[in-house]
């Protein structure tokens, strides 16, 4: 019930969705002044979520800092991968990989393993249901491109029911209190959904350290055109942030966190 809920909240609250529901309500109600005032919000709110400067500044203070390989506090038994866009099941080729949109995760983790900074790697997450019946869910890809990089086979562990980042720990919590019961965890996803992450696990008795990937926010000179001109990545990547928000504040409210 909390999934199909959450997906619906995540709809409804979306900000492209709010100027949509706006600039509907300025078409057809008959009231000059509320038709105006309406209007001016929506292009408003349009403006500010289509602003690189603004965005990308909520996604630098919003998004942990990179972390050093050689910071990491000495060797990690396992690394937690969190799944979720690693792959990309929508174009997929018969003879190699293709890296989803949240592909740095794996390259990051990959990195961390033949570094030496953690000994296992546990992949967590649930796919479609077909992909899980012939074996290709977005788990099992990862961990095969891995393989074909490296890694041993032994040193890459499955947890594939979880649906969301609440039972990304949950599901996860069993295997590690079983299989590492006093082990060092690092946890490993992209930098914008780091803090709802760790926060799950932390609820479940999960302690570990992180290591955030896949990076939105950037550091470099302000240029007048990212004042002025409105960007469509702007708006993808605060309706990302947006969701994000929407999720920690859920989740706290629920407990998860």
């Amino acid at each position: 019930m909390f999934y199909f809920l959450s997906k619906a909240i995540d709809f409804i609250a979306m900000p492209l969705s709010i100027v949509f529901v706006l600039l509907l309500y300025s078409l057809f109600t008959q009231n000059r002044k509320r038709r105006k005032s309406t209007a001016i919000t929506a292009f408003i709110l349009l403006y500010l979520i289509s602003n690189t400067f603004l965005v990308n500044t909520a996604l630098n203070w919003w998004e942990p800092k990179p972390v050093n390989m050689n910071e990491l506090d000495g060797q990690y038994d396992v690394g937690i991968l969190l799944s979720g866009g690693l792959m990309d099941s929508n174009h997929p080729a018969e003879d190699h990989a293709v890296l989803g949109k949240r592909g740095d995760r794996v390259l990051q983790t990959y990195l961390l393993y033949k570094a030496g900074k953690i000994k296992k790697i546990l992949i967590t997450g649930s796919s479609s249901g077909e992909l899980m019946l012939e074996g290709k869910g977005e788990t099992r890809q990862a961990a095969d491109l891995m393989v074909q990089w490296g890694v041993p086979p032994g040193d890459i562990l499955f947890e594939e029911k979880a649906r969301n980042t609440r039972e990304n720990a949950m599901f996860s919590s069993i295997i590690l209190r079983k299989r590492f019961p006093a082990g060092k965890y690092l946890l490993i996803t992209s930098a914008f959904h780091m803090r709802r992450s760790a926060g799950c696990f932390a609820k479940v008795g999960i302690r570990t350290a992180t290591f955030p990937a896949d990076f939105y926010g950037g550091y470099y000179s302000l240029r007048l055109h990212d004042f002025l001109v409105p960007s469509p990545d702007a708006i993808a990547g605060f309706s990302m942030l947006w969701h994000e928000w929407i999720g920690n504040v859920v989740y706290k409210l629920v407990g998860y966190t």
